[in-house]
């Protein structure tokens, strides 16, 4: 349940985001609104994520997979189109999660 809860803080997390550029300085309603439910939809479940998967494999799922679909979202929404360095980071971010994922020992107390 762990990890469908961090997919939920992970959707929130993302729509927070990707609304965050649209507020206009919070003085949008509807933007401002998203950004909010968002951030707390995030917030709350990445809490419950965390009752069952350790916090730095949570954290690194969550920031790793929000980069990469908030730098596709922003390509597409605001054309702000990664370049070779940028795909290259998120690669090395991406292997960095696979591997503290894959390969690390941690568990939750």
């Amino acid at each position: 349940m762990g990890y469908f809860y961090l997919l939920i803080a992970i959707i929130g997390e993302v729509v927070g985001t990707t609304y965050l550029k649209s507020t206009n300085n919070f003085s949008e309603l509807i933007p401002s609104t998203y950004v909010v439910v968002g951030y707390a939809t995030a917030f709350y479940f990445m809490m419950l994520a965390m009752k069952t998967i350790p916090i730095a494999i949570t954290y690194s799922i969550w920031a790793a997979v929000g980069i990469s679909a908030i730098t596709i979202l922003g390509a597409l929404k605001y054309k702000e189109i990664p370049d070779l360095m940028a795909l290259l980071g998120l690669s090395l971010i991406i292997v960095g999660v696979i591997i503290l994922v894959f390969y690390s020992k941690m568990s939750v107390n």
